[in-house]
């Protein structure tokens, strides 16, 4: 795949000859390689009561499917295709990151999700790893052999991440580190985590600094209840860091910096975020306009009355919004502009967008909306989500007011 070049020409919502090509060998690839697969599982897949465990955990069959379809992704050459070609990505822009993010999202709520990196992928934090961390860590989970997790988020310290209160303290060419890191996605099945600690006091380093991201392997951390959130069963779970030593070459990046380094990549995972939103809300809006020009109610379809079609109507307007927002952040993150307000702004349109459509879709569907049968309420489960993670609604207005110098 070449990379394109979306500043080259100014902003464009073009859909270019390179972009259809992609789209449609994501649509070939999620037709030959994750359908069948959600075929094969049947209820196993589709019945939430039998996908998980007791505890939460994702059954073995289901976690099979998910590792095929990264690897068999990875192979095809969608899975990490943002990341720079020397290290086996693609190099695309984030324009076609973006649209490809969207694109597999608008598939809806099934295994398609798994096609392209995420939480569990590599980021371009990783792209900081010296050579030997390249080869041991960085190559593998760009082929999906392994897979990652970024272990930041505490019991108490989420949104306020530099009060963390895990500790890595050095003791010769070792680092000591001890601490309870809570919500990290992919902590159950995690080959490594990126686990940040405070290595200076910030009375000494500042706010900001006095962190460090180690790589630490799933041997050295214990895992321990599951964080089973609606929406996101089985894939979030507290870490343990019990007097667990890594070798001085296990420090991603420089000492005390972590946090600098997390944060220049923050746009990105609000693009990504974001654009899985606007893909999740057009699949609902689609099934939403399906349903209201077919069932009748009254002898006519419910779409004829406006209290539905008005609800559609509103939905599809918000989206629209939201993912012009999401080509211009694209389009300025490969403009090399700075992204503070407009990444802030994306991901509250985007995600607030998806819930209401999500709402509305369920509303629409009257009692098939809640059904399990019907995806509608996994996705009003996941909309709720996303207004948390990556940020929550309250931070993003934050951050918004604060580039108006109004806060």
């Amino acid at each position: 795949m070449a990379t394109q070049d979306a500043s080259s020409s100014g902003v464009s919502f073009e859909t270019t000859e390179e972009w259809r090509l992609i789209e449609q060998s994501l649509d070939d690839f999620v037709e030959r390689e994750v359908d069948p697969l959600e075929e094969e599982l049947g209820e196993t897949w589709s019945n939430p009561r039998r996908r998980h465990e007791a505890d939460g955990r994702v059954v073995p069959e289901v976690r099979e499917a998910i590792e095929t379809i990264r690897k068999k992704s990875a192979e095809a050459g969608f899975y990490a295709m943002n990341l720079p070609e020397e290290v086996g990505g693609e190099g695309v822009s984030n324009v076609t990151w973006y649209r490809a993010k969207k694109h597999v999202a608008s598939h809806g709520p099934g295994l398609s999700r798994h096609v392209l990196a995420g939480p569990e992928g590599p980021k371009p934090l990783l792209l900081g790893a010296d050579e030997a961390q390249r080869e041991a860590y960085l190559l593998p989970t760009v082929r999906a052999e392994t897979s990652t997790g970024f272990a930041q988020t505490e019991p108490g310290a989420g949104s306020d991440s530099p009060n963390m209160a895990t500790r890595a303290e050095r003791d010769g060419d070792e680092w000591v580190i001890n601490g309870t890191k809570q919500w990290i996605t992919n902590a159950p099945d995690a080959d490594f985590l990126q686990v940040f600690a405070r290595t200076t006091p910030q009375e000494e380093a500042g706010r900001y600094g006095g962190i460090t991201c180690f790589v630490v392997e799933a041997d050295e951390y214990e895992v321990g209840s599951f964080n089973n959130a609606v929406g996101s069963v089985g894939t979030q779970a507290e870490v343990h860091l019990d007097d667990v030593r890594v070798p001085d070459d296990r420090v991603l990046g420089g000492v005390d910096e972590a946090f600098y380094d997390a944060m220049a990549f923050l746009s990105l995972g609000r693009m990504e975020l974001g654009a899985e939103a606007v893909g999740n809300a057009e699949f609902l809006l689609d099934r939403g306009a399906e349903y209201a020009r077919e069932r009748e109610a009254f002898g006519e379809p419910i779409g004829t009355f406006q209290g539905v079609s008005h609800e559609l109507a509103a939905g599809r307007a918000k989206v629209y919004a939201a993912d012009a927002a999401g080509h211009k952040l694209a389009w300025k993150m490969d403009d090399g502009q700075q992204t503070v307000e407009d990444s802030s702004i994306f991901k509250w349109l985007s995600t607030q967008a998806l819930w209401e459509v999500a709402d509305a879709t369920v509303q629409v569907h009257g009692a098939s909306g809640l059904s399990e049968d019907n995806p509608f309420m996994d996705v009003l489960h996941y909309a709720r989500i996303l207004r948390v993670v990556e940020g929550t609604d309250e931070i993003q207005l934050n951050t918004i007011a604060k580039q108006m110098g109004v806060l």
